[in-house]
């Protein structure tokens, strides 16, 4: 069943329908979650507070837009909510999700350096995107973390889709250079391919 018809009943108080949308939904929000605050636990809190503000309101969405689009709007003012409070705290976990965990194990196992290595770089990302202008970090989010489409970010946002590619071109160099200044090297520079974007902000 589409998300339409399930959406019908749930804006008729089906709660079993809603619950529904929640696991089609919940762990990509998740992963956006979890990226944006750099802590399993503030994700898990993000994530039950963007279905709690969904359920809410369902009963207000008009259906200009799909779903998802609504949901990850909200989700996305959240995050910045939540980034705001905890703007100047220092980040102390590493950024990972489920499905890194059941990414295949190398025969090689990374050494303690290795694995020191990549916490510290996790720490150094979830200050970056904390330290970045809460537009880009939208679009690094939107992007990046959940691989959206430039066309689906562009709903989700509400702009054009020439705007999202020159402002994530802005949000990785933005990126590169804060992690740059910490020792750090992010390899997210923009490609030939968005820099074709539209220049406006």
């Amino acid at each position: 069943m589409d998300d339409k018809h399930i959406l019908a009943r749930a804006r008729r108080g089906e709660l079993d329908a809603f619950e529904e949308l929640v696991r089609r939904y919940e762990k990509r929000v998740y992963v956006i979650a979890l990226r944006s605050s750099g802590n399993p636990e503030d994700a898990a809190d993000i994530t039950q507070e963007v279905f709690l503000r969904a359920w809410r309101s369902i009963e207000n969405f008009r259906g200009d837009s799909g779903f998802s689009t609504w949901l990850f709007r909200i989700t996305m003012n959240i995050c910045v909510d939540h980034a705001r409070h905890r703007q100047t705290q220092p980040q102390t976990t590493t950024l990972t999700t489920e499905d890194d965990e059941e990414r295949p194990i190398h025969d090689t196992a990374p050494t303690p350096e290795e694995q020191l290595d990549n916490k510290e770089l996790g720490r150094e990302l979830a200050a970056a995107l904390a330290e970045i202008s809460e537009e880009h970090r939208r679009i690094v989010l939107l992007r990046d973390v959940s691989g959206m489409s430039y066309s689906e970010i562009a709903e989700i946002l509400e702009i054009s889709e020439g705007t999202v590619k020159s402002r994530l071109a802005r949000a990785r160099i933005a990126l590169r250079r804060i992690l740059l200044q910490r020792g750090n090297i992010l390899p997210l520079a923009p490609s030939n391919h968005e820099k074709g974007g539209e220049t406006h902000e």
